[in-house]
């Protein structure tokens, strides 16, 4: 399914004009903000305390795209969610009709080495996120809080790791094996009781990984196209036989907006591209599509190597998204080939973002949280 902007555009309006999003200046974030920039008369406020890996460049060049038309349709307020009087201050600015809910500490590398972050954001904050919506949520008129939703965006990691032909759906059992997915199962359940205890109108979609343009290098798919177009080793944990089910960003967005205006409050959906693909196999098809993009004396596949596995590192991951596809109608529309090859392209044309956010960060393509 692919969004018709025109009739989008009125459905949403019909319910939503005052959208909060947490952690709008990540990955995700950021295309959901930049997404709902292009939908007249929506006014986007997007919360986000600026991290090593927070970006907001994307969304200032869409502003800039936008013109006068842009104007006081975006607003920035730099916040830690947990900090409960800003987050108080936030919301009480923002005024929202809509909450989607994206802020989160997220790669397990880094959960490994410090799981405090964790900790704090993903649980207290999305806590004192919760507490303060359902004020807010409380204090609206009837016809305000019938169409009011939290929507939280979350992982499939929440559900720990699959043999072979299994996939996830919204009955699977919750199994996290590493801090920053046991930090994530946390929050969901912290949604779904703040739903079934206070009456919170919410949703949630548990994701596969997601990869596309703008997303912060330290992530596989960026990673191993940084690394090979440097000409650097490009390490795979284990044997590289580790499969994940391969989401294009632009294919979740969809998924998350249409979740809010034709989801069922309450409910859970789980959102896969329908690629389950071995880390090898990926890291193979971006060298391939580097070698036929750079001119060099070597094939870029000769640059793989695998490196000790990291602790806990889940086999398999894989969705089935038939409940979302029947109920709401979404189903992912890139394949991997064509999704890949407009990542790569994006990564090959803009090192400069790429150069810029590794300074600005402090990162350097090295390894994190390996404790064996």
């Amino acid at each position: 399914m692919s969004i018709n902007q025109e009739i989008f555009n009125k459905t949403f309006l019909n319910k939503y004009r005052r959208v909060l999003v947490t952690g709008g200046a990540g990955f995700i974030g950021g295309a959901v903000v930049r997404k709902l920039l292009d939908f007249n008369d929506v006014i986007v406020f997007n919360l986000d305390k600026l991290t090593y890996s927070s970006d907001l460049y994307s969304i200032d060049q869409k502003l800039k795209s936008l013109g006068s038309a842009a104007e006081g349709k975006y607003t920035l307020i730099k916040a830690d969610l947990c900090d409960e009087n800003k987050v108080k201050n936030a919301i009480e600015k923002s005024d929202p009709d809509l909450i989607l809910h994206l802020a989160a500490e997220s790669h397990v590398d880094r959960s490994i080495e410090n799981p405090n972050i964790f900790m704090n954001s993903n649980i207290l904050g999305t806590f004192n996120l919760l507490q303060n919506s359902l004020s807010h949520f409380n204090n609206l008129s009837k016809t305000r809080k019938k169409k009011f939703r939290f929507h939280h965006i979350s992982t499939d990691e929440v559900f720990g790791s699959l043999e072979k032909d299994c996939f996830f759906n919204e009955q699977t059992k919750y199994d996290p094996r590493s801090p920053y997915s046991a930090s994530k199962a946390a929050s969901d359940h912290l949604v779904n009781a703040w739903h079934n205890t206070y009456g919170l109108p919410i949703s949630i979609t548990n994701c596969s990984n997601n990869y596309g343009p703008w997303q912060f290098p330290e992530k596989l798919i960026p990673l191993i196209i940084l690394k090979g177009i440097a000409g650097k080793k490009i390490p795979l944990y284990g044997d590289g036989q580790n499969v994940r089910d391969w989401l294009f960003v632009e294919d979740h967005v969809e998924a998350i907006l249409t979740t809010t205006i034709m989801g069922d409050i309450g409910k859970t959906y789980c959102v896969g591209g329908g690629n389950q693909l071995s880390n090898l196999y990926v890291a193979e098809a971006i060298c391939d599509l580097l070698d036929q993009n750079l001119d060099r004396d070597f094939t870029h596949r000769n640059l793989i190597s695998f490196v000790k596995d990291r602790p806990g590192h889940d086999k398999r991951y894989a969705i089935d998204s038939k409940l979302i596809f029947k109920e709401i109608g979404w189903k992912s529309k890139f394949s991997f080939e064509n999704g890949l090859k407009e990542t790569v392209f994006w990564y090959l044309n803009n090192k400069l973002w790429c150069n810029n956010v590794l300074k600005k960060s402090g990162y350097r393509g090295q390894r994190i949280g390996n404790l064996r």
